[in-house]
Parts: structure tokens; sequence; C-alpha cells
């Protein structure tokens, strides 16, 4: 299998419902970090402000978010009811992508980023 370069090559491998979910989490991120640059890194999809925001991707029944430890931590509450890890949470195909939740924990990394450039 060819590695992608760009999120578009990386979401068009998936079957077409798998496709929709993809792209509207990376919608999500775009909106919710807006200056945040889109790349691929670890061979997934991923976004970075100053340093690594965030990195997503497509599994046999989930997405997997990974938006480091940090923001699991802040959000454990709200990730509850999901697998998750130190670093990573997954949100299964079957149920409804909680978009309002992935905005404020990718705001959270943008708040993180920027006050890590304001410091240097």
């Amino acid at each position: 299998m060819v590695k992608p370069t760009t999120i578009d090559e990386y979401i068009s491998t998936f079957p077409e419902d798998v496709r929709v979910l993809l792209q509207k989490f990376r919608d999500t991120v775009k909106q919710a970090a807006p200056g945040a640059t889109e790349m691929i890194s670890y061979n997934v999809p991923a976004f970075k402000l100053g340093n690594m925001l965030i990195w997503f991707g497509g599994h046999t029944r989930h997405i997997g978010f990974y938006p480091r430890g940090s923001a699991i931590e802040a959000f454990k509450t709200e990730l509850s009811g999901y697998k998750s890890a130190k670093g990573s949470v997954q949100f299964p195909f079957d149920k409804p992508l909680p978009l309002d939740l992935i905005t404020k924990m990718v705001k959270f990394r943008v708040a993180e980023n920027l006050e890590r450039i304001k410091k240097k």
C-alpha cells in the first residue's frame, strides 16, 4: 500500500461511510484551529500549530483521536463513555461523532500550544 502524503489521499482509502466521518472530523478540527497546518504524521492525518496539535485516524470500527495526554486528562469526565488511554480516545463508527467535544478538546490544545509559543 502506498503511504498517503495528504489528508485527502488518506481519507480516500476508506469506504464512503468512513470517509464522511473522517471528513467531518477534519472539518471540525479546521474550524476549531483555523491557523493550524494539515499534514501526515506517523502515517495519519495531523495538525500542527507551532508544535504538533492533534492526530486522528480511521480504524476498523472507530476513529482514533490523539490530542496528547493533557487533553485526555482535562476532558476525562466527558470522555468517560468512550474507550481511552493516556493520549488517545476511540470514537466508534456506530455512535454519532461528539463534534462539540472534539471542538473543545482541539481548542484546549490550541491554547496549550499558543501558551508554549509565548513562553519561548
